[in-house]
């Protein structure tokens, strides 16, 4: 069964929702999200969104705090039109409901966070991402426009390839056409025919074993882009967030926001030693890939499970006031974060690559667009700053909003794409053949390609992984499709391009840290900024 839509969003968070709303006027609209439409990575973001609003700061100071922290990475030009843009998105969020913690004054309560130079961080409380979701959510679910489909799930795009022509990689009219969509009740597979389409599906958080991402987040966007020979890059910058609660079996891990640090906390060995002076001047307010390093060498050396995060010098009213959440759920392990030290340890947190895209948020493949974590846009280089993302999704949104509004009347729907075919496969018989091997991937990429990584880890990381890699295919060519097995295969396709990227930086380089190429002393803008080849 085919469907017909001007404009197909793969993605239910900031970035889809927004991009939505903006195009919806114009055309119909689809939204695919594979759990309910508030469930996305957006709806975890504690911290805030990034943006200049007053005095003393200004854009100059937000786009050095952004190069800084992206370690000669990052791409100027991107990084100065996400700044100046930023003020206008947020102005949109609030006249789409949004609502941002403010002064008794009137002004934004902004708070400050590692890496950042001023207090720039909006936020609503500590459950920011919560309040924006709240907020697009509703206005979607009103939009005449805009048909919400939860518990889909986006296989993969169409393209060429399903006409029967050969696509190569970097051809350069590959066109996407749709996707196929899984109806997770009926495990049916419809055929999503669109003039455009956009992927917002998030990171990839799940190939590791501790995270704060959602379940959800399983690089599924990333893994049907190179599918279909679209470009991805920068994979081997994996974010670490220096500060989630330590819970050992709680999934995602509960992120415990670095504004927290930024109002005053301060990080302690388990024999209560500040430690973080010996690191960095900036102490416990140091960009995060210096921070989760420092954390992960006191725990090593050490040998403990964690470190403390300290609030119990800081105000009690203003602190719980502050961050009410936090508050309420490590009360409920016994934990008053007002007189108790919060144990806390790194979690895999953000992916800073992702799909190339240019500055209208435009992928390799035509009318195919990509924004939100699931995008390399070329503003957070080696290192994402602190609330750079959600700024960065909206931006990118409004970038491809645009762009497509502008083209995709030129468009029409391609009728001959063949349905679904699932002639001679079966539904698998045990599931343990997929859980299995899921637990698998996240125990190799805790081990081998964590916060340090080394070339021995890294090699033995690619051989255990190809291994899986083989039956997952043998598997998923018999097999009925069906969520758990996609998510897996996407797992390691995605888990195999953060290796092979790894493996081909010869270098320490912010996040990416390997014990075989200790970190360059130079200016981190001339010194060891090599052109890595994407995929």
């Amino acid at each position: 069964m085919k469907r017909h839509y001007d404009f197909l969003v793969i993605g239910s968070g900031l970035a889809g929702l927004s991009f939505a709303l903006k195009v919806a006027p114009f055309g119909k609209v689809a939204i695919i999200t594979k759990k309910e439409l508030t469930e996305t990575n957006t709806s975890y973001a504690q911290g805030g969104i990034a943006a200049v609003t007053y005095a003393p700061d200004d854009y100059e100071k937000h786009v050095q705090d952004t190069l800084i922290a992206g370690a000669g990475l990052c791409n100027e030009e991107v990084v100065r039109l996400v700044v100046k843009e930023g003020p206008k998105q947020i102005k949109e969020l609030i006249k789409w409901g949004t609502e941002f913690d403010k002064q008794a004054s009137g002004k934004f309560d902004l708070a400050k966070e590692g890496g950042h130079s001023e207090h720039r961080i909006l936020h609503h409380k500590d459950n920011t991402g919560a309040e924006i979701q709240r907020a697009l959510s509703e206005k979607v679910r009103n939009h005449k426009n805009i048909d919400i489909f939860e518990n889909y799930f986006a296989v993969d795009i169409i393209t060429q390839h399903h006409q029967g022509h050969l696509v190569k990689r970097r051809h350069s009219n590959i066109e996407c056409y749709g996707a196929y969509v899984l109806n997770q009740e009926t495990g049916r597979v419809y055929t999503f025919l669109s003039k455009a389409t956009l992927i917002a599906t998030g990171g990839t958080g799940n190939l590791y074993g501790s995270t704060t991402n959602p379940q959800i987040a399983t690089g599924d966007g990333i893994a049907m882009v190179y599918r279909a020979k679209g470009t991805v890059e920068n994979m081997e910058f994996v974010q670490f967030h220096p500060t989630s609660l330590y819970n050992p079996g709680e999934k995602p891990a509960y992120l415990i926001t670095e504004a927290l640090r930024g109002f005053g906390a301060i990080l302690r060995t388990a024999n209560g030693s500040e430690f973080m002076h010996k690191y960095d001047e900036r102490g416990s307010l140091a960009p995060r890939d210096i921070v989760a390093r420092a954390i992960d060498n006191e725990m090593k050396v050490r040998g403990d499970d964690f470190v403390y995060l300290d609030c119990t010098h800081l105000e009690e009213k203003a602190l719980k006031e502050h961050f009410p959440n936090i508050t309420e759920k490590c009360m409920s392990l016994g934990i008053n974060i007002a007189k108790d030290y919060i144990p806390v340890v790194p979690s895999a947190h953000y992916l800073c690559g992702g799909i190339k895209v240019n500055s209208h948020a435009q992928t390799w493949i035509k009318r195919l667009y990509a924004a939100g974590e699931t995008a390399s846009t070329g503003l957070h280089g080696a290192n994402r700053l602190a609330s750079n993302s959600l700024i960065e999704a909206i931006v990118f949104a409004d970038l491809a909003a645009k762009h497509v509004l502008s083209t995709f009347k030129d468009y029409q729907f391609m009728e001959d794409i063949p349905d679904w075919n699932d002639t001679g496969v079966s539904h698998p018989e045990e599931m343990v053949l997929i859980t299995q091997s899921y637990r698998e991937v996240q125990q190799i990429f805790s081990a081998y390609v964590g916060i340090v990584r080394s070339n021995i880890r890294l090699k033995r990381a690619l051989d255990r992984l190809e291994i899986i890699w083989t039956e997952t295919e043998e598997l998923y060519r018999k097999s009925t499709v069906s969520v758990k097995l996609c998510e897996l295969r996407n797992l390691i396709n995605v888990g195999f391009l953060v290796i092979k990227m790894a493996m081909r930086r010869e270098e320490s380089r912010g996040l990416h840290y390997t014990i075989d190429y200790p970190p360059d002393t130079g200016d981190l803008n001339l010194i060891g900024k090599k052109n890595y080849p994407d995929y």
